[in-house]
């Protein structure tokens, strides 16, 4: 089972959904100005994640899918990237760059099954 674990910076909150394995496989899209936002923030991926379908940017003529969606594409370093956008069509998680396209569906699926029922993590019990 995955968790999420919530950090403190210098200007608010921020999140991320670590795998069974302790890899990061997702951060949140933005820096929340409270723990009440980042936790909203949290909920909001696991309601969003499960179901949503994947728009692969990469290829010619995708198919444009409904929010919610993880949408793939390719950075400037040419690796291969997602980012999981709400209903409401907010990017609410990102992922690292990925070498291969397979490695990047695969995370996609790791969110998909890892960020059900994942604890929180907060801050004060990380020490």
């Amino acid at each position: 089972m995955g968790k999420f674990v919530i950090n403190h910076t210098k200007t608010g909150f921020t999140f991320g959904l670590k795998a069974a394995n302790g890899e990061m496989i997702a951060t949140g899209g933005e820096v929340y100005s409270s723990l009440d936002a980042v936790k909203g923030g949290i909920k909001s991926v696991e309601a969003n994640a499960p179901d949503a379908a994947v728009e692969d940017h990469t290829v010619e003529g995708y198919q444009n899918e409904k929010n919610p969606k993880f949408e793939i594409y390719s950075d400037k370093a040419g690796e291969f990237r997602f980012r999981l956008k709400a209903k409401n069509g907010q990017v609410i998680a990102v992922s690292e760059g990925y070498t291969s396209k397979a490695n990047c569906k695969n995370g996609i699926e790791s969110v998909k099954k890892n960020s059900v029922n994942a604890p929180v993590i907060e801050p004060d019990e990380q020490k």
